[in-house]
């Protein structure tokens, strides 16, 4: 056996062990103090290691207790390369999404313990969303570069990539919203059904009669 070709590997599997440990105390300290009780040298003594440490792996103490959700805009783009390639961008985006909601080898946010409740906590802590904020915005890079390059197009020059990007991920985002202040951990995909539905629905079409779209907020009137 190669024992000097094994050092990397085992340096790199040290390496991921120190951060997942980083995150994983992040996570359960922000989520039962707030991220404004917690230091990130109570981090690194909570994972057995020292400042310096936390620091060569994450920025911020918000950005190690998110990272358990990082992954997932990795997976959406992954299901996003793996799309038939004659669906159009958007159509292609909205795919991704609903795959990796229902991808059985990665558990999606509804579905992991706590995260509903860290979701929860980053609509009302403006340092843990923008910490959130950093994080999407970094996939929704990747995802532009992935539908120009279906496209065959420079994203640079045509901007039909950005737009579907951010309209698929902005309504990814509204019904991420709806979902943690509905109360109702499960339903993130029905959210995102609907918010999706809405992109090709009321929001597109003229009425006639001039009276506003149906709403799911019913009002009263006297």
């Amino acid at each position: 056996m190669n024992q000097a070709g094994n050092g990397p590997e085992r340096r790199s599997r040290k390496t991921r062990r120190t951060r997942d440990a980083l995150a994983q105390a992040a996570f359960e300290l922000v989520l039962d103090r707030g991220p404004r009780n917690v230091t990130v040298e109570e981090i690194a003594q909570a994972a057995d290691v020292d400042r310096r440490t936390f620091s060569r792996h994450f920025p911020s103490k918000e950005a190690a207790a998110l990272d358990a959700v990082r992954g997932d805009g990795d997976r959406i783009n992954q299901a996003l390369r793996a799309r038939p390639a004659a669906e159009p961008p958007l159509v292609a985006y909205r795919g991704a999404v609903l795959d990796w909601l229902d991808d059985p080898g990665a558990e999606p946010w509804h579905l992991r313990p706590r995260i509903f409740d860290l979701l929860v906590m980053a609509e009302e802590e403006p340092t843990l969303y923008a910490a959130f904020h950093h994080i999407r915005v970094d996939a929704q890079e990747e995802s532009v570069a992935i539908l120009a390059q279906r496209l065959g197009v420079d994203p640079r020059q045509d901007i039909r990539p950005a737009v579907a990007v951010a309209a698929g991920a902005g309504a990814l985002l509204a019904a991420q919203a709806a979902w943690v202040r509905g109360g109702r951990p499960a339903a993130l995909p029905e959210f995102v059904v609907h918010a999706f539905d809405a992109l090709s629905g009321d929001l597109l079409e003229a009425r006639q009669d001039g009276s506003a779209p149906h709403s799911t907020t019913q009002g009263s009137t006297s």
